[in-house]
């Protein structure tokens, strides 16, 4: 720790430098957890590095992705609970990168504030570490910046940045994608990190009792049931494209069944989602009861219990649910690809 940089003037302002060396400390035991073979910096420096292993790889193509928390930080708020929204933070970034076909080889974070807490700050990058560890990505920097007067003091913004590599010949891009091939889904582990501005409202989580065990959700609170961290496909996924012929992959995020399955169908097919053997999850259920929310908002907002799908042929759908299932991942069939004869690349039926 630098122990002679304090300056007085700023702290008047309402920045402390030192809580920023503090929380660096703190932090540096959650990022050691994450290295890997191709870290080639400490936490403190400029920039992270990384050397990047092309063993196996004929022509490297990076993929890159960006994203944040959202407002479900709000109920990290309410909740007093810091520790897993980093979770989230590394989700939404790596699931997308495999979407490629991508390994993801590190991530960023940025964490911006009213007030640097260290021990808070520790908390929300103990998240952001296990994510990195559940994608096998390193955490090889970020930034933490103490803004007073721009947000409260109380409160604070997430948001990360991965990048990882994939052989161009393997990049996944559903030009094989063909009639008959079959969608299969991967289950969320819940809400994930989209769609809390309406979760909110229906909700009204500023008010409400976030803490109270609910029958219609198994015992547990709705605080709780809407924390639950993002599922990180990386490692099944991954898993999955060394053993058998994987053509689409689509990342359930905000705006549902309805925006991200059509992202990895190409022109002239479209996704037959069987409605009825969606496995939809206690807590959907409830906001659509709570909020008078019709059924198809529901499955253009939310991920309604499916966080990825992925799209394989006929002949080795059998394979992939074994392999997916090998890997901790309760895998099922959702629909399959057929022609599309008026430019829809989606049907829920």
């Amino acid at each position: 720790m630098i122990n002679n940089s304090k300056s007085d003037a700023y702290a008047a302002a309402g920045v402390d430098i030192t809580a920023g060396y503090r929380a660096v400390e703190l932090m540096k035991q959650h990022v050691a957890r994450t290295a890997t073979q191709g870290v080639c910096s400490d936490v403190g420096g400029f920039g992270g590095l990384f050397e990047l292993d092309l063993t196996g790889i004929t022509k490297p193509v990076l993929v890159s992705g960006t994203d944040g928390v959202g407002t479900k930080l709000k109920l990290a708020f309410l909740m007093d609970k810091h520790d897993t929204v980093g979770i989230d933070c590394v989700a939404m970034c790596v699931n997308d990168i495999v979407c490629a076909g991508a390994k993801p080889l590190f991530f960023l974070d940025y964490i911006a504030c009213g007030k640097n807490v260290p021990e808070r700050i520790a908390d929300i990058v103990k998240g952001v570490a296990d994510g990195c560890v559940m994608a096998g990505a390193a955490l090889i920097g970020g930034e933490t910046a103490e803004m007073p007067g721009f947000y409260p003091e109380d409160e604070y913004d997430l948001a990360g940045y991965s990048t990882g590599v994939v052989d161009k010949a393997r990049i996944i891009d559903n030009k094989t994608m063909a009639p008959g091939d079959v969608v299969i889904a991967l289950p969320s582990s819940g809400v994930h990190s989209n769609g809390f501005s309406l979760v909110r409202k229906v909700f009204d989580v500023e008010n409400a009792d976030l803490k109270t065990p609910v029958a219609e959700l198994g015992g547990r609170s709705v605080g709780e049931v809407l924390l639950t961290p993002t599922k990180i496909y990386v490692k099944p996924v991954l898993s999955l494209l060394e053993k058998v012929q994987v053509k689409g992959i689509s990342h359930i995020t905000g705006g549902g069944f309805y925006e991200n399955i059509p992202r990895s169908i190409p022109d002239g097919l479209c996704a037959k989602i069987r409605k009825d053997d969606v496995r939809v999850l206690p807590i959907f259920k409830l906001i659509q009861q709570k909020g008078g929310i019709t059924e198809h908002d529901m499955f253009n907002t939310f991920n309604m219990g499916v966080g990825m799908s992925v799209v394989v042929p006929a002949a080795q759908a059998d394979e992939a649910l074994a392999i997916l299932r090998a890997e901790g991942e309760d895998a099922y069939p959702i629909g399959e690809i057929a022609a599309s004869a008026d430019g829809a690349k989606i049907i829920l039926a």
